[in-house]
């Protein structure tokens, strides 16, 4: 079973070749990809970090129009999340689902109570009062983006903690419910800065929320390096990447939607708001072989709630990743 996105390694030791040689579809990473100007010096390395982090915040606080001391920062989002719902005290968790598999795994390992709605066929069901609720919006494996505000009163309504995961939201300038984490004390916004920023390999996440929250969260001292600060620092003030990311996604993700039509391989095609497209096929397992045949790793789904083996997910790429895509798919039979 394929639990994860991104295991490049894995399949590289079974096709007994490099990483670099596979096209890696599973791994949902912002298509536009500039070369990063940064320049490691000794200063970077030699000297700590400033601890609170305040240039870096001030960025974040900028660019998504929130104030400084409603951030929280973290060596990547999964340990935000893990982090969070270990601190938290509800005892009871509902995971609208399918969604990223580290929730569940997180309340596990805070001994929480799961409870799980399926949020395609039944998003309205009925949460405990002044329980924890989970959403990922624009939601994984899909990409379908909520509009919240109905259910957003409704756990109010219930006193409910919201943990709400917008780390795909700005690929399509989605509507956040950021503005509201001072008028709603519990409400935490998960944000990941790996998909739309381009950067796997540094690892920041945030918790955005009340600044009373924030002050009481435990985070570690210097708990992301000076380089991952760096490389973060200089993305967010690039004026032009955003823009550029935004056009470049919206070209590619038609580009792919129209070679997955004209392959004519999928029964169905599933409309996103993100930036992966999720499928379905009676021959999924045996698309997903000859793909990595060819070097392409797409993502097997069937480690999601509610979906199995028949469900691939094909994160959007760069042309030339498109165009191989195209000619492994042409090649199946």
């Amino acid at each position: 079973m394929m639990l994860h996105g991104g295991n490049i390694y894995k399949y590289a030791k079974e096709l007994d070749c490099e990483a670099n040689e596979i096209i890696d579809f599973s791994s949902n990473i912002n298509c536009y990809q500039p070369n990063s100007s940064l320049t490691i010096t000794d200063d970077i390395i030699n000297k700590y970090a400033e601890s609170n982090y305040t240039e870096l915040k001030s960025q974040i606080a900028k660019n998504y129009n929130i104030q400084t001391q409603n951030i929280a920062l973290y060596n990547g989002a999964t340990a935000a999340i893990y982090s969070l719902l270990q601190e938290l005290k509800g005892k009871s968790v509902y995971l609208y689902a399918p969604l990223y598999g580290e929730y569940e795994k997180a309340a596990l390992q805070a001994k929480k109570d799961i409870y799980k709605i399926n949020r395609i066929e039944d998003i309205d069901a009925e949460v405990e009062k002044k329980s924890i609720v989970i959403f990922v919006n624009p939601s994984t494996p899909e990409g379908s983006f909520y509009d919240l505000e109905e259910l957003f009163l409704e756990w109010k309504a219930k006193k409910c903690t919201i943990i709400l995961d917008e780390s795909f939201i700005e690929f399509e300038k989605h509507k956040s419910l950021k503005n509201q984490i001072n008028d709603y004390k519990k409400l935490y916004i998960i944000q990941s800065f790996t998909k739309f920023y381009a950067c796997p390999g540094v690892r920041i996440g945030a918790i955005f929320s009340h600044k009373k929250n924030i002050r009481s969260l435990h985070t570690p001292l210097w708990n992301i390096s000076s380089l991952d600060v760096a490389f973060l620092q200089e993305r967010l003030a690039d004026t032009a990447f955003q823009e550029a990311s935004r056009t470049m996604h919206l070209a590619q993700k038609m580009q792919l939607q129209n070679i997955l039509k004209e392959s004519k391989l999928f029964d169905l095609i599933v409309e996103s708001e993100a930036n992966f497209i999720l499928t379905q096929s009676t021959h999924a397992q045996e698309i997903f072989e000859h793909l990595l045949a060819h070097k392409i790793l797409v993502r097997s789904c069937e480690s999601f709630d509610y979906l199995d083996n028949t469900w691939l997910r094909f994160a959007i790429k760069d042309e030339a990743s498109h165009t191989k895509l195209q000619e492994a798919l042409r090649a199946f039979s």
